[in-house]
């Protein structure tokens, strides 16, 4: 209920700033404009085409590193001999940004889909990689060595101890990739153009002299995807690890 009302608050704010001449109508629209633009987009085909291309390429790539950063997380995280000489790799590749990478992305992959994929794919590896590095090293030693001690080897405590132990903070690693990787292709389609996708739409508002209600409206959509990513994979998160959750909640 609380956030809900800072939503309305939000929205009623605007509204005032833009009708009492704060701010210039044609650079920010009210609220009210921007809504109904809004509500109007989903009844546009071409506009569920570009948000449908969007989520293929989110999705894809999302789904890609998640399928490499997770093995390749509990492998450099297990075996030490591989993960420290690893780790200065990683914090070195790490903070390049995904868009630096597009011109090369460009050359690389002539189709747009498989272009965004391979950015969202690169930005998402290192939160769900160093998430899944960072928890495998806190997994309590006492359990390892409890199960150790009942004579079961290391396989075993990985797939009993240090997997369900890290798997939660694994799922928060996915959570946070998400949000980027919505961000990456978005500004992706932005920069390097195509020919369907949220960011090409976005641009396409601003031709022939712009219409800022467009833009906007196209801007809560892509706020809504990321919204309802977040929630998805929150919800699947209480689900798959309620243990997690409760002891979480009791702690607070």
């Amino acid at each position: 209920m609380l956030g809900s009302a800072g939503v309305a608050g939000a929205v009623v704010l605007l509204e005032v700033v833009s009708r009492t001449g704060l701010v210039d109508e044609t650079a920010l629209p009210p609220a009210s404009d921007v809504l109904r633009e809004a509500g109007r987009l989903a009844l546009d085909e071409e506009f569920r085409v570009d948000v449908g291309a969007t989520l293929t390429a989110w999705f894809g790539g999302l789904a890609l590193a998640v399928l490499v950063a997770v093995p390749l997380g509990v492998l450099l995280g297990s075996v030490p001999l591989l993960g420290v000489p690893a780790r200065a790799l990683v914090e070195l590749l790490r903070p390049v940004p995904s868009v630096a990478l597009i011109p090369l992305a460009i050359i690389l992959f002539g189709d747009p889909t498989r272009m965004k994929m391979s950015l969202v794919f690169y930005a998402c590896l290192w939160p769900i990689l160093i998430n899944t590095l960072y928890a495998l090293r806190d997994v309590d030693p006492v359990a390892k060595d409890s199960l150790r001690g009942f004579g079961f080897g290391t396989p075993s405590v990985l797939w009993r101890v240090s997997l369900p132990s890290a798997a939660p903070f694994i799922a928060t690693g996915v959570r946070i990739a998400a949000s980027v990787a919505l961000i990456v292709v978005i500004s992706t389609e932005l920069l390097a153009g195509g020919v369907d996708g949220v960011g090409i739409y976005l641009a396409a508002t601003q031709s022939g002299g712009g219409r800022s209600d467009l833009l906007l409206a196209g801007a809560v959509w892509a706020g809504g995807l990321g919204l309802l990513a977040n929630g998805v994979l929150l919800g699947l998160e209480r689900i798959m690890f309620r243990w997690h959750t409760a002891r979480v909640e009791g702690v607070a």
